[in-house]
């Protein structure tokens, strides 16, 4: 198994530990706290395509409970440590489907431009804004994110992906940095708003 489970002076409850690349276990009326890292939540369809619904970080809450699809997926995109509560010591029900709501429309309007450009420009933006920290170049994406990741979260393929960064990145309006790193540079395109 890719995950363990530990007790740390700061929570009462265990925090388990998954790997990179790692599915977290689904549970009826369960749901996963995020504590440090990130994860997606997709499915994937008959012919292997993986339709992403949001991405995850600290603070958030995922489960199978919140979804209506299946197959329904969590998968750790960098080491994840998390808790697992139940339905009842979990935050307002309400709070959490307004959350995942809301992401699922942020995105459906980001997969829904026509051109591949503007739409990895606003992916990124949105990543920026929700995962990002403000650096002197710009506002830094330290997610490791794969070309392979942004494609899926986007429909497109890997080579599309790639090339596109490459054209940003010619236009100044990213720098790449080593493990999958990325800085907006400062421009108006990446105010991402609904």
């Amino acid at each position: 198994m890719t995950f363990s489970r530990s007790f740390k002076a700061t929570h009462p409850k265990p925090v388990w530990s998954f790997d990179r690349r790692a599915l977290m276990p689904l549970r009826d009326n369960r749901f996963w706290q995020i504590e440090a890292g990130l994860v997606r939540t997709s499915t994937v369809l008959e012919d292997g395509t993986l339709i992403t619904f949001g991405l995850w970080g600290p603070g958030d809450i995922v489960g199978k409970t919140l979804a209506g699809v299946n197959p329904y997926q969590i998968e750790c995109l960098s080491p994840v440590e998390a808790l697992s509560l139940s339905f009842m010591e979990n935050q307002p029900l309400g709070k959490i489907v307004f959350s995942h709501l809301q992401q699922l429309q942020e995105l459906t309007v980001i997969r829904s431009y026509k051109r591949v450009e503007t739409m990895l420009a606003q992916l990124l933006g949105w990543l920026g804004q929700k995962f990002g920290r403000e650096v002197v170049e710009g506002k830094l994406i330290e997610l490791r994110l794969t070309h392979q990741d942004l494609g899926d979260i986007l429909g497109i393929t890997r080579v599309t992906v790639t090339r596109t960064l490459n054209q940003l990145e010619q236009q100044g309006l990213i720098e790449r940095l080593p493990l999958h790193q990325i800085i907006l540079r400062e421009s108006e395109v990446w105010y991402y708003q609904i």
